[in-house]
């Protein structure tokens, strides 16, 4: 339950817009229909020296890439779209799938869905969201390629109106995954006839959603303002008047606001700081596992060392994963052989929370393979990209050394990482932490049965691809299961990617709110006030 939550004073906020914004202004954009009272609104807030309000404050460390829904891959900017956009499905505080604007659905054949909308649902410009509005999403995120949410929803032939409120999605074959993909970003319905009389540039100026809170200011590189919806069908936001999403791009500002009371929740800790938040009165560190699995890309090409078997299994026998995610990660993390974590479809619980340190085994393989003396490798990792990256490889290297293993960690600058990761140019090695959004096994899975494992590292299974093909159309969640379950055995065995651990996400929160993080990374206010 949210309870008074004090804000700040306009010469404190002066001089920390000026430390943000190196001295210059920043870029505002809101909303046509509520421009004056935004600026009213945010007054408020500003001047408010002694008196106390409702207003929530999370500090967040990058702004968001834009309000188009659908064409970003972003944990920070969904965290924000979840409270203004509704989706057609959702995940609850347990990670389980529930209705949202949908309020039943049946399977009518392999390749054809029937849903239901819920009544009375309307935008934040009072529309009435109908079955027009989902066709009228949906079929765009399916058609255009350009969009990042595109890859996902192009399973989608078409969406047929049967009336206002109940449709058919029309699958491009079996899609036993549509109900996942229909719980996540993709499914976020936008407002057909509002965008199709303003435009679209208009709209990610303006945006409106039908979720529990409603757009009201953005000022580019400094803060996102909301407030609640006094329409949302999923009842009315009682306990907060007003949600800022602040931007702090350094850890430690974000730590001095919490503390100081200028923020109320902190995103994207690191394990170091949870000590002084829990040093500090009146505030909290609080964590819990994510989605998000930090690996080892192995190269498989000829002419690189790590195509011999013995050389990889060597590597994963030499780094104690334990040891890392005790000491360097703070127990913040949990060792495991697989990126299908539990509660992901598929997971395999006898490659979770485990590890194959054996550095004397490690040592005798090495030398099987021909190198008695030792061998030189490249590890390429990704700057200030990943949780603790930097020490996390050089803690690697280490552990590679005592086996005979010298490891040359060269840092790179995220764009240029991406770029050798994908035409296979990184090394013998590289280092980075995935996600998984759908909660299902064949993202996760996907590289190995595609010609993007080959085109990355030269590393390719007809096995792994007949089983994921046979999985990626399989209804029958039994059998998919256990086939997901399959591919990972032989990942774990071949090692295309060798994987450390599942992180956990840290946050710092006011002792007035009752925050508990999800499993998805996303911050949901409904979840937490009422």
């Amino acid at each position: 339950m949210l309870k008074s939550i004090k804000v700040f004073t306009l010469i404190f906020l002066v001089v920390v817009l000026v430390a943000c914004n190196g001295g210059q202004s920043s870029t505002s954009t809101s909303s046509g229909s509520t421009n004056e009272e935004a600026g009213q609104n945010s007054n408020e807030v500003e001047e408010s020296n002694n008196e106390e309000d409702r207003t929530l404050v999370i500090g967040i460390p990058t702004d968001i890439k834009s309000f188009d829904i659908h064409d970003h891959n972003q944990i920070i900017t969904e965290a924000v779209h979840i409270n203004i956009f509704s989706y057609l499905l959702k995940r609850d505080k347990e990670m389980e799938v529930q209705p949202d604007l949908v309020k039943d659905y049946k399977v009518i054949d392999d390749e054809v869905w029937e849903f239901d909308l819920k009544e009375g649902v309307t935008f934040h410009n009072g529309d009435v969201l109908t079955a027009n509005d989902v066709k009228f999403t949906l079929e765009r995120v399916a058609k255009d390629e350009a969009l990042t949410e595109h890859s996902r929803l192009k399973v989608i032939k078409e969406v047929k109106v049967l009336d206002d409120h109940k449709f058919q999605i029309i699958t491009d074959g079996p899609q036993p995954t549509l109900i996942n993909l229909l719980s996540r970003i993709g499914s976020g319905i936008l407002p057909q006839k509002y965008i199709e009389e303003n435009g679209w540039d208009h709209f990610l100026s303006n945006p409106i959603g039908s979720g529990a809170f409603k757009f009201v200011e953005w000022r580019r590189d400094d803060r996102i303002i909301l407030e609640p919806y006094e329409n949302y069908y999923g009842g009315n936001i009682q306990d907060v008047d007003q949600v800022v999403f602040r931007v702090v791009p350094e850890v430690m500002t974000r730590i001095n606001e919490l503390i100081t009371g200028g923020v109320d929740i902190v995103t994207d800790l690191t394990p170091d700081d949870i000590t002084r938040i829990e040093d500090a009165e009146g505030v909290s560190a609080t964590s819990a596992p994510s989605q998000r699995v930090a690996l080892l890309g192995i190269q498989h090409r000829e002419g690189y060392v790590t195509s011999d078997p013995k050389v990889r299994e060597a590597i994963e026998l030499a780094i104690d994963n334990e040891a890392i995610t005790e000491h360097v990660l703070k127990g913040e993390a949990t060792p495991t052989r697989t990126r299908v974590t539990p509660g992901n479809f598929g997971s395999n619980p006898d490659l979770f929370n485990t590890q194959l340190y054996d550095i004397e085994r490690a040592k005798q393989l090495l030398q099987e393979a021909g190198y008695p003396n030792g061998v030189d490798i490249t590890l390429t990792v990704p700057s200030d990209r990943y949780l603790k990256s930097k020490e996390v490889n050089e803690t690697i290297a280490a552990m590679l050394k005592q086996a005979g293993i010298n490891v040359n960690v060269q840092f790179v600058e995220y764009s240029r990482f991406v770029e050798m990761r994908n035409t296979g140019d990184f090394g013998d090695l590289y280092f980075a932490a995935y996600g998984n959004s759908l909660f299902d096994g064949s993202i996760a899975l996907e590289e190995f049965a595609t010609e993007t494992g080959k085109e990355r590292a030269g590393y390719e299974n007809q096995e792994i691809a007949d089983l994921w093909n046979e999985a990626h159309t399989n209804m029958n969640t039994q059998v998919r299961s256990k086939q997901y379950q399959k591919i990972q055995e032989i990942v774990a065995e071949e090692r295309p990617h060798l994987y450390l651990y599942l992180q956990n996400e840290v946050y710092g929160t006011s002792d007035k709110v009752n925050f508990t993080p999800r499993t998805d990374s996303m911050i949901v206010i409904e979840d937490f006030i009422q």
